[in-house]
């Protein structure tokens, strides 16, 4: 076991993100020895580790119990998180007891979800397996599943007590995989800490492989921006919201897209739109703009989509969960590392900056 770093989130929530190598035993360690069963939530693809996991959390004298669901977004649906539920009600968990997410972000969003809600709450603890949950999806304790009408609109906020970071996780993760975690980790260079751009500028192969020393230092940057941010803000209700950078539209892409797109390439598409709208409305430079194209093409990440989609997005971005009276908000930038608010922007100014990202 090798613990590299500990970050902690304060403020109205605590939670420890731990960050090393070959951390089952800390898993282990995190569950309170109040409780007696934990229900580990995993997708079917990791049934392998997840049979791991529990027989170690056996060893150290808890009943543990495994919920495979379904891979990715398909995980995020009532019926699943009711199949949990089920589990728990059958197997007479009480409020002592524990769920462990153990998986990607999707995986994470419905284990947070499903113990914020049992019993009005258990103990959470999250186990990232992907670039995505590592960075941003496990830690801040934004919980929950999609609807027909679009993504994340039933949750709640309910930290976890824990993350567990095992950059070890990710030695197995297919490359494409990898670099579609690296919109979450651009949006942190964007919004926060341009040496995150620079570390990814400077050399793309060093910056995306999970052994290097490189890859490690973008992973606690992007964390500890997390931590900050929502150590000032767990409900959103300011500061916080800068995190959304990209993702009104990315969510709308990934909704048209009945959610087979990878989270992270609807969020680069989404990243470069804000990026032309703050543009057009005089607030960013050409410079800026032309950086996140030039950083995302490093990556392989898509810039661009069809015009045909256009109205159907906008419909699906009046109901997302960031707009305020019918008004869409967006978050863009003044500049790297100054991010503010647009709210209501015209039709007009909305389809100029769409056409700038039309496929060609």
């Amino acid at each position: 076991m090798s613990i590299d770093k500990v970050i902690t989130i304060s403020g109205d929530v605590s939670c420890e993100v731990v960050i090393g190598r070959a951390l089952l035993e800390e898993v282990c360690k995190s569950v309170s020895k109040n409780g007696k069963k934990v229900l580990v939530v995993h997708p079917v693809g990791l049934s392998t580790s997840a049979e791991l996991l529990r027989e170690a959390l056996i060893s150290a004298g808890f009943e543990a119990i495994l919920a495979g669901v379904p891979d990715s977004e398909d995980a995020k649906r009532v019926e699943v998180a009711a199949f949990c539920w089920g589990i728990m009600g059958q197997s007479d968990f009480t409020r002592s007891d524990a769920v462990i997410g153990f998986g990607g972000g999707s995986t994470t969003d419905l284990a947070g979800f499903v113990a914020a809600t049992w019993l009005r709450g258990v103990q959470l603890i999250q186990v990232p397996t992907t670039l995505l949950g590592m960075v941003d999806a496990s830690i801040g304790g934004k919980t929950g599943i999609n609807t027909a009408e679009g993504k994340n609109l039933v949750g709640a906020f309910y930290s976890p007590t824990r993350v567990i970071v095992d950059l070890d996780t990710l030695n197995t993760l297919p490359r494409n995989e990898i670099l579609a975690g690296f919109a979450e980790v651009v949006k942190y260079g964007f919004i926060s800490d341009p040496r995150i751009l620079e570390l990814i500028e400077q050399d793309v192969d060093n910056a995306t492989n999970p052994s290097t020393d490189v890859f490690r230092e973008i992973i606690e940057r992007c964390v500890a921006i997390k931590a900050r941010v929502v150590s000032g803000d767990f409900k959103e209700s300011g500061l916080r919201e800068i995190l959304n950078y990209g993702h009104t539209l990315g969510h709308a892409i990934e909704h048209a897209e009945r959610y087979k797109w990878r989270h992270g390439a609807a969020i680069s598409i989404g990243m470069v739109f804000v990026a032309e709208l703050a543009r057009i409305a005089g607030r960013l430079s050409d410079e800026v703009v032309d950086r996140h194209r030039s950083v995302l093409g490093l990556l392989g990440l898509p810039v661009s989509y069809p015009a045909a989609k256009w109205n159907q997005l906008v419909e699906t971005m009046q109901r997302d969960k960031k707009s305020r009276a019918g008004a869409l908000r967006f978050v863009v930038l003044d500049d790297i590392a100054k991010p503010t608010i647009m709210t209501a922007p015209t039709p007009e100014i909305l389809h100029a900056a769409y056409q700038e990202i039309l496929d060609s």
